[in-house]
């Protein structure tokens, strides 16, 4: 269940990855560019929050199955452990709540700039921690696990 777990999180991460680039790119033009937020704005986000959000929940079932996440008086000494069992969790958890923040925050916003702008800020702020918590690990955005 581990490995089947593992691959599913490691794998989805493209779809994650490419569903917020997708929207910030869009958002920055919209913002940028004077547009109207459309349905298909909306949506977009929406389809970028949820991937995001059904990543999070994969790795936390693996969370709880994983051979390194350990609670013991060695976890915070091993930068291993330490990594799988409380950083990589924190920084993705901190994502997801920046990811749900600016997605609240578009809905909100009357303005077309306003909605715009939520999400290219909140999505790319989100973006970055995603990437730093990927290549914290060791294994690269584009590795096999």
């Amino acid at each position: 269940m581990y490995n089947f777990l593992l691959h599913l999180h490691s794998g989805f991460r493209y779809v994650v990855m490419v569903m917020l680039v997708a929207a910030i790119l869009v958002a920055f033009a919209g913002w940028l560019g004077k547009r109207e937020y459309s349905e298909g704005n909306r949506k977009l986000n929406l389809f970028a929050m949820i991937s995001a959000h059904t990543q999070f929940l994969i790795g936390l079932i693996l969370y709880f199955v994983s051979p390194y996440v350990q609670f013991t008086s060695v976890t915070m000494k091993d930068t291993t452990l330490r990594y799988w069992t409380m950083e990589h969790l924190v920084m993705m958890l901190f994502a997801i709540v920046l990811i749900t923040v600016g997605h609240s925050r578009a809905k909100k916003t009357v303005l077309h700039d306003g909605k715009f702008r939520a999400i290219a800020i909140y999505y790319s702020l989100a973006l970055l921690v995603i990437v730093a918590a990927i290549l914290q690990s060791g294994r690269g955005l584009f590795g096999t696990n």
